[in-house]
């Protein structure tokens, strides 16, 4: 089946170029350009893949991916940044970005991109988990469930995007144990990701927020030059299990 891509991009000239290559490889291109049609268009019609500027007219790049993964949207987004604009970047992957392209960029960057995102989603959806088996993650006050895509601390529920939660998931099962940012990157992004290691730092940053909640219970070590190791306070938990 023909994977259907969505561009949002107001420039016609990159826009003719990005269907041009796309629609050469195999794909079905559908071009938007002015935010707040892109955004309809996003909402209410499936496609495989978005790739998003983010200087758009009527709505911006940061809003479109800000209400797309607020309506549980949760369809892959590459997104268009400006060369040396890393906040650009941090801003759109804590929003749920899957990956992002500098501008200028090439047709084989471009491709190699689009065609890494799409085959980690695609391997993401074959992944079958016994509905009968228990799976949950148990450690402390943590527990996750990979096959609801759930985190609970405590009694109280986490909301976590995608990668934050596979970034949380795969630190879970080696608790105690220090991960390489590589060690994350090739677990959670694909041995074929391009991105930056930022990428990583980015997430981990964006769930230790969301970990505060009881940071005495929980937390991510940072260690210096080499990556993060998830901690559980075993004394802390046991605290809180008899009260």
């Amino acid at each position: 089946m023909t994977q259907r891509l969505l561009v949002i991009e107001d420039e016609p000239t990159l826009a003719r170029l990005l269907s041009y290559n796309l629609t050469q490889e195999g794909y079905e291109v559908t071009i938007e350009d002015h935010g707040t049609s892109g955004f309809e268009r996003a909402v209410h019609e499936p496609f495989d893949l978005i790739i998003l500027d983010l200087m758009l007219p009527g709505m911006n790049g940061f809003e479109i991916l800000g209400k797309l993964r607020g309506n549980a949207i949760t369809t892959p987004v590459i997104i268009l940044t400006a060369k040396n604009a890393e906040e650009e970047v941090v801003q759109g992957l804590k929003l749920g970005a899957d990956d992002y392209i500098t501008k200028p960029f090439g047709v084989s960057e471009l491709l190699a991109r689009v065609g890494t995102v799409l085959r980690r989603v695609s391997g993401a959806k074959e992944e079958v988990i016994p509905e009968t088996s228990d799976s949950a993650i148990r450690l402390g006050q943590l527990e996750i469930y990979p096959e609801k895509y759930e985190v609970m601390l405590g009694s109280t529920s986490i909301s976590l995007r995608p990668k934050e939660f596979e970034v949380l998931l795969y630190l879970a099962r080696k608790p105690g144990v220090v991960l390489t940012r590589d060690d994350l990157m090739n677990a959670v992004w694909g041995f074929d990701y391009i991105g930056g290691q930022r990428t990583v730092d980015v997430h981990v940053s964006s769930l230790r927020k969301k970990l505060e909640l009881d940071p005495d219970s929980v937390h991510i070590d940072s260690i210096r030059g080499v990556g993060y190791k998830l901690v559980i306070n075993k004394k802390r938990s046991a605290h809180h299990q008899e009260t």
